[in-house]
């Protein structure tokens, strides 16, 4: 089990920046694969980013590649999300998952260990 606490949600305006960290309380997360979710009013919990256990693949939903960077230190037992050009539609809820998987394929769902979420709001 691996318990998440995400950070760094705000308000902020269209085409501006925000970053999001997320901590986990884990004995080590070098087994884990790690990726960023978020929620929109009204709409299921999606796929946003995600990165392997070492770090060395990152892999993006389509509509936030080139504007999103995921990362992660697992000396440091965090990851890391640094969003650019931010839009409207980037509005949610942000959460940070684990899934306990190395696997050299995109892992975008089946995660089983979850934060509480950040609030991201983007106004125009």
């Amino acid at each position: 089990q691996v318990h998440l606490v995400e950070s760094g949600g705000g308000l902020v305006q269209a085409g501006d920046s925000l970053g999001l960290s997320c901590v986990a309380s884990a004995r080590t997360l070098w087994f884990h694969t790690m990726a960023w979710f978020r929620q929109a009013p009204g709409k299921e919990r999606e796929f946003v980013a995600g990165i392997s256990c070492g770090g060395d693949d990152r892999y993006y939903e389509d509509s936030v590649k080139g504007r999103f960077t995921i990362s992660r230190d697992n000396d440091k037992k965090t990851l890391s999300l640094r969003m650019t050009n931010l839009k409207s539609e980037d509005t949610g809820v942000y959460y940070c998952a684990a899934q306990l998987i190395c696997a050299s394929r995109e892992v975008t769902s089946g995660y089983e260990n979850w934060g509480q979420g950040t609030q991201v709001t983007v106004f125009s």
